[in-house]
């Protein structure tokens, strides 16, 4: 066996997925001289250059990308034999990672997190929590939970809801600016803006009798966290396109009222999202299993 240490693959598969040896020394808890060490080794064990190396970033190269390709799966087959070895007559253990949207999570996700981790005391959460989705594969995510269709090829997804964004508003802005009656109403509004993919979403669709209309709205005020959104509405400063699971908790402890009901909006599904061809362990498995259960619950209620 060429590889003498398989800790030097760690390193391979870190710069591959960060893209750079300090991020990797970084991620690894190592110095960057250690981890340059650990690839010049793996290199001189192989005698194959794995990596281009440039100022700003390094790239595989072709015997690069076969060996990372055979160490994931290697170290796949480990956490399925260390998974099976472990678990003692269902016992769930082992770290989750799971990303999720901030407020969602804040809303909904951190009692269920909390009654998911009382009932499998083995798991540990670390839960990654932005409004900027992570890259699932490359930031070594176990399950991300992300709202619209998956654009992913390398991931599969699993629905947990599907949800439809409404209008919501305060009292308090509704008595100072009357009430919207029809979607093209919206133009003489100060609609809040949230940022989907780095760009604030200002066209709003509506449906009836199977007709769609589009409405280009305008405001004073933009956020990239669907919490300061929510925030600015309550405070009574504009009008809100979000849909029911963001603003669950405010639904019964806040005065915000439901503007149009009797206009249709797009399907907006939440997924559950998982490395493709990744072993899943059963405590990932698990979670995403409980989470369906949950929103089960939810859109009977």
């Amino acid at each position: 066996m060429k590889i003498e240490n398989l800790a030097d693959l760690h390193v391979l598969i870190h710069t591959a997925r960060t893209g750079t040896l300090s991020a990797a020394a970084r991620a690894l808890g190592m110095t960057p001289a250690a981890a340059s060490a650990a690839l010049k080794r793996l290199e001189g064990q192989l005698g194959s250059r794995l990596f281009e190396r440039s100022t700003r970033a390094m790239r595989l190269t072709a015997q690069g990308q076969i060996l990372l390709d055979y160490a994931q799966r290697a170290f796949d087959l480990l956490a399925e034999g260390e998974s099976m070895a472990t678990a003692h007559h269902g016992t769930l253990v082992g770290a989750l990672r799971v990303a999720a949207p901030s407020d969602l999570a804040r809303n909904m996700l951190l009692p269920w997190f909390d009654e998911f981790l009382a009932a499998h005391p083995g798991v540990e959460l670390a839960l990654s929590v932005s409004d900027t989705p992570l890259d699932v594969t490359r930031d070594e995510v176990d399950v991300a939970l992300r709202y619209g269709p998956l654009a992913d090829s390398r991931l599969i997804a699993r629905p947990l809801t599907t949800t439809r964004p409404m209008l919501w508003a305060a009292p308090t802005y509704l008595a100072r600016h009357g009430t919207p009656t029809t979607p093209q109403d919206l133009l003489q509004h100060n609609c809040i803006a949230f940022h989907i993919a780095g760009r604030p979403a200002r066209t709003w669709r509506f449906g009836r009798d199977g007709q769609w209309t589009e409405v280009r709205v305008k405001g004073n005020r933009t956020a990239d966290d669907a919490a300061l959104a929510r925030d600015w509405a309550i405070a009574g400063h504009g009008i809100i396109y979000k849909s029911v699971p963001y603003l669950h908790h405010e639904l019964q402890h806040s005065p915000l009222v439901r503007l149009l009901p009797e206009w249709d909006t797009p399907p907006y599904p939440l997924q559950a999202l998982l490395p493709s061809g990744r072993f899943v362990p059963a405590r990932v498995r698990a979670l995403v299993d409980f989470l369906v259960g949950k929103f089960d619950g939810l859109q009977q209620e």
